[in-house]
């Protein structure tokens, strides 16, 4: 079955752009809440989780605003996972959307994941 693109968007409080963007790229920053641990070889990133582990390379970045990264395995099939920062003129927050894909019976499954993974990420940020 077709995997589904879908975007959910996080609001954050008093952070600033450069600490999100390290909590989103770097192997300390990822590993404080996405991962147990991440390692960075060029521009392939491998994520551990529990001693197994998952490669993904980055396809796009542009610093402090966007990167997307897609599973290796998952390279056929068109699908990545993506996060931008945007930051709103008038309220002055910054918010966080996170572009990922699911199969549509496990959509739900997914956005209840990246609510915990954001949760852990909140906290790392100290908000």
């Amino acid at each position: 079955m077709k995997k589904e693109k879908f975007h959910i968007e996080y609001i954050f409080d008093k952070v600033s752009r450069r600490s999100l963007w390290n909590h989103l790229t770097t192997p300390p920053g990822l590993s404080a809440w996405f991962a147990d641990d991440v390692l960075i070889n060029g521009k392939k990133y491998t994520f551990k989780w529990n001693k197994t582990g998952q490669e993904a390379v980055v396809l796009a970045m542009e610093p402090e605003v966007c990167v997307r990264y897609q599973w290796v395995d998952e390279a056929d099939e068109g699908t990545y996972f993506e996060f931008q920062i945007h930051t709103h003129e008038l309220t002055g927050t910054t918010s966080l959307e996170i572009t990922d894909f699911a199969e549509p019976e496990e959509k739900r499954d997914s956005i209840d994941l990246w609510d915990t993974q954001v949760e852990a990420l909140r906290r790392t940020l100290g908000i």
